[in-house]
């Protein structure tokens, strides 16, 4: 009987057999080789199932947990069964369980791990690997969304993870990850190149023309990122539309027969006293209830994946809500989506069936790449289905601008809404989200669509947009406004336009009818600063040439600095009209105090702006200068948005150049 004993006690007295490190290899070669044959087709933001990096995160967070469990020595000889459990431990814990959320303690307790045996080098090919694999398992079937799953099963899961989990409070997360404290992509904002307006010689250049400017979007979004302690990039800050995001109360005329007025005043530059602002400012008529027109809108929703963040699409739900609060009962909405394909979510519906616009509205859901393309074909069509021919007809585009489908030249679609606004559909554009906005898209969508680009980044801002000045968004009064300034080089030596380098013209475009402008809408408020350097000033940069044509003065005009004039169209018409304006010297205040309160705000406002862009021509000026200039200049600011600016300059006094890292 000893004997028997001892024959059943030798097994367990002996040296436990050594894993074969190639089968273990194989092994773990073929289960990645199977989890990249199952996952790797995963779309950009498909809303059903789990985004990709957070398959790849559960992944290795399950592989690790593998190793630290440490199968018995018998287990782990066979290649089979080393298959079979990774693959199981990536599609049972990563796609059934629910997601096991770790606090940083974790992190330390990490390192108390056993380290892993090191693999040595392959000794056979994927494809030999991939056939192991196939021999060793069944297929593991197709990965499924929602909480398939008991809490026995949950449990089992937390029984082999406790040993790690003992130092570090878990939490257990639904396994959908738009639940989850959600990624937020960073670093991939796409902004057109702009080069500062140079200064240029009165003499060797005296016309300046451009297109007036009505977009607001880049103060917004200068405003997200100094909010997140984040200065933002140098080509996100358009000056002018910095400036114009302000109102301003200008003097405004007196009937739409002539449908703005145009205020000019000269005074002593901040940043610089031997040189001078000349500031612009025009005020659109404001039409009354009664003559405003009706309204054919189509809501253009993108509804990609990439619009899944709290920042995106549930506040583009909530700001196009109050877009329909503000609309006549006799007024039409449409909706249309995309994401992958697009379509129809709401036929031409009167605003007076309130409900279900909102509710159509209410359903939207993010998921899918994004066809922006195709979803423009379809809301232009729309546009044209319900088209009034004494109406506004308008698509509005509510997106993050990141189209990755279909056409996604700008050039291809500025091509095709140039088109569009020929038919009396016109285009404007509506901005969400962080790291993965494409201003680029969205400025050359709006510019060329004879519409405006805003940007939301809070319900306040979407009140602002769509609530509180839809009817200069909405209601043009006057069409392809041009303003172009002689320069007398008799009087100013230099000059600069501050902003608008993406709106500069050609000369001979000023009295183009067919060259497209800006468009300014009921009550809207137009700004544009050009500094001035007079003749003899110690502030010109530009040396006189020494075998240069000798200076004429100009005998008609002298006692001005320039004459100023603004072309336009009334809405519907194909003739422009024009209205001209002297700069007199004499007009000129002689302190910056004695300036005009609104046109010293908005000079504050563009030294804050040139300071973003690197402050080239603004030499000592601080953010401590323009606090003061915007501090003595708020005025009247029944909304706060004047507070709000100098709230944030002082932002910008603190905050970092490059965002950090999202984890």
């Amino acid at each position: 009987m000893t004997d028997d004993f001892d024959h059943l006690k030798a097994p367990f007295r002996a040296e436990a057999p050594r894993s074969d490190p190639t089968a273990k290899s194989v092994g773990i070669d073929a289960a990645m080789a199977a989890y990249d044959e199952i996952f790797s087709k995963a779309s950009q933001g498909k809303a059903a199932q789990p985004r990709l990096i957070m398959r790849v995160r559960g992944f290795l967070f399950g592989s690790t947990k593998m190793h630290g469990l440490r199968l018995s020595h018998g287990l782990m000889a066979g290649a089979s069964l080393a298959v079979i459990t990774l693959v199981a431990v990536n599609s049972g814990l990563l796609r059934e369980r629910p997601e096991l959320t770790f606090t940083p303690a974790l992190e330390q307790n990490a390192g108390q791990m056993p380290e892993p045996a090191t693999a040595e080098p392959r000794q056979r090919t994927d494809a030999l690997a991939r056939k192991e694999l196939k021999a060793a398992a069944k297929p593991v079937p197709a990965p499924t969304s929602g909480l398939a799953f008991t809490m026995s099963e949950s449990e089992g899961v937390a029984d082999m993870a406790a040993p790690y989990l003992q130092s570090a409070p878990t939490t257990l997360a639904k396994s959908d990850d738009r639940l989850q404290s959600h990624y937020q992509d960073h670093g991939r904002d796409k902004f057109s190149d702009i080069k500062t307006n140079p200064v240029k010689i009165t003499k060797d250049e005296p016309v300046s023309t451009f297109s007036i400017d009505v977009d607001t979007s880049s103060y917004s979004f200068v405003r997200a990122e100094l909010n997140q302690n984040v200065l933002p990039q140098k080509d996100a800050v358009r000056v002018e539309e910095m400036i114009n995001y302000f109102p301003y109360d200008y003097a405004g005329p007196v009937d739409k027969a002539v449908p703005f007025k145009a205020n000019v005043s000269l005074f002593p530059t901040p940043w610089n006293p031997d040189t001078r602002l000349m500031h612009i400012g025009i005020k659109g008529f404001a039409l009354n209830g009664q003559e405003k027109p009706k309204s054919n809108l189509v809501l253009l929703v993108d509804t990609s994946g990439s619009m899944e963040e709290p920042n995106k699409l549930p506040l583009l739900q909530n700001a196009l809500k109050m877009l329909v609060d503000t609309l006549g009962p006799e007024d039409t909405v449409s909706i249309v989506t995309y994401a992958g394909s697009a379509g129809t979510v709401l036929e031409p519906t009167k605003a007076k069936d309130k409900a279900k616009i909102i509710g159509a509205l209410d359903r939207l859901m993010a998921g899918g790449s994004t066809a922006g393309a195709e979803g423009i074909r379809q809301a232009y069509q729309l546009a044209e289905q319900s088209f009034d021919q004494t109406g506004i007809n308008r698509v509005i585009l509510a997106t993050d601008g990141d189209f990755n489908v279909g056409i996604t030249d700008p050039e291809e679609l500025k091509s095709f809404v140039e088109r569009k606004r020929e038919t009396g559909v016109t285009l404007s554009v509506l901005g969400f989200g962080r790291g993965n906005y494409n201003d680029e898209m969205m400025q050359t969508l709006a510019q060329n669509g004879n519409g405006n680009a805003a940007y939301i980044d809070t319900l306040n801002e979407a009140r602002k947009v769509l609530v509180d000045e839809v009817s200069s968004t909405l209601f043009t009064i006057a069409q392809d406004v041009k303003i172009q300034v002689e320069f007398n080089p008799d009087t100013v030596s230099e000059y600069r336009l501050i902003g608008y380098e993406t709106r500069m013209l050609q000369r001979e475009d000023f009295n183009n009818d067919k060259v497209d402008a800006g468009d300014i809408g009921s009550g809207h408020t137009v700004t544009a600063i050009y500094e001035i350097t007079p003749k003899d000033s110690k502030a010109k940069l530009n040396d006189e040439l020494r075998y240069g044509a000798s200076e004429n003065a100009a005998k008609a005009g002298s006692d001005e600095y320039g004459f100023v004039k603004i072309r336009y169209k009334l809405p519907g018409e194909k003739d422009s009209k024009l209205i001209t304006e002297p700069v007199k010297i004499d007009a000129a205040a002689t302190s910056v105090e004695a300036a005009p309160q609104e046109a010293r705000f908005a000079a504050a406002i563009a030294a804050f702006g040139q300071l973003l862009r690197g402050g080239q021509y603004t030499k000592s000026f601080s953010y401590d200068d323009v606090i003061a200039l915007a501090q003595g200049a708020k005025g009247k600011d029944e909304f706060g948005y004047r507070a709000e600016f100098i709230n944030l300059v002082r932002l910008a006094k603190t905050a970092q150049g490059l965002e950090p890292l999202k984890q």
